[in-house]
């Protein structure tokens, strides 16, 4: 009865989020206390939110419809490759009469307001290759490594924070665009390595007891390998991904210690053993049936 309810709960919540959130072309990201809507098309400050697009296809409420316009409208407004950064939102709060609460509090272009704030920035690229866009997901995805902030000398002399490690942000807007703030960011780090291996490279777990292989990579890729330890174990997979045709659409064949395995909606799901040895897992990457070969 209890689940009933949650389920009944959650089914509301999408409704009200898809009725009194959409904005037209992306979400907004909420209101005052007196009913304005924050983060709308006309706002003069914090226009679009990255945050609310990314999660309105994360959390599966977003209609495919919208969640490709709500996509669209963040890599037009909030990606700036010429930065090299995703801003949270834009414009930046700088003279809104409303009360954003402690956001403002920063100047035009840090962390949260104006900047670019890895977490969302992370979850933009995860929402980008959960909808299917292989490219865009893997460049910007590149684009946010710190290595990609120090490339050139004058890179380094903006960026100036270590090339190593994870920023929880890069300022967005003059004089300091592209400057890195707070290093050493665990949380960022850590969403950047799952981003990475889960949503990119396409390899989780399911339950503690399966191995899902999805891949979302590029069709310049020609393969990658991977070599997975299970946790407190000492099995190790060593997993090849292949892209012979140039089309790394969905995953085509796959085998396990030279064993057919079954391939459903492009998702290649092993039993996870935990018996001390090394197993061989082998993925094909094509084109989907009825598409270019």
């Amino acid at each position: 009865a209890r689940a009933d309810r949650y389920r009944a709960h959650r089914d509301a919540l999408a409704a009200a989020l898809n009725e009194s959130g959409w904005d037209g072309q992306w979400y907004r990201r909420g209101y005052y206390d007196d009913g304005t809507p924050l983060g709308s098309a006309g706002d003069a400050e914090c226009r679009i939110d990255g945050l609310v697009q990314a999660w309105s296809v994360l959390s599966q409420v977003a209609p495919p419809a919208r969640a490709a316009q709500a996509l669209d409208a963040v890599e037009a407004q909030l990606v700036s490759r010429e930065d090299g950064l995703i801003r949270l939102l834009t414009p930046p709060f700088v003279d809104t009469p409303h009360d954003p609460g402690y956001i403002k509090g920063y100047v035009a272009g840090v962390r949260e307001n104006g900047g670019q704030y890895t977490h969302a920035a992370l979850w933009v690229v995860r929402a980008l290759a959960e909808a299917g866009r292989r490219d865009q997901a893997a460049a910007l995805l590149a684009m946010l490594s710190p290595v990609s902030h120090t490339a050139t000398a004058a890179q380094v002399a903006r960026y100036q924070v270590e090339p190593y490690v994870v920023a929880a942000d890069v300022y967005g807007a003059p004089p300091h665009v592209g400057r890195g703030g707070w290093t050493w960011y665990t949380g960022s780090s850590g969403w950047m390595l799952r981003v990475a291996v889960e949503s990119v490279l396409g390899l989780r777990t399911e339950a503690g007891t399966t191995l899902l292989l999805s891949p979302c990579v590029p069709d310049d890729w020609p393969g990658y390998r991977i070599r997975w330890r299970v946790p407190g174990v000492a099995t190790v997979y060593d997993i090849e991904v292949a892209n012979p045709t140039g089309c790394a659409e969905t995953v085509v064949a796959a085998s396990c210690d030279d064993t057919d395995m079954e391939v459903a909606d492009g998702v290649v799901r092993l039993p996870l053993v935990r018996n001390g040895r090394e197993h061989r897992v082998r993925v094909i990457l094509g084109p989907a049936r009825g598409t270019r070969s």
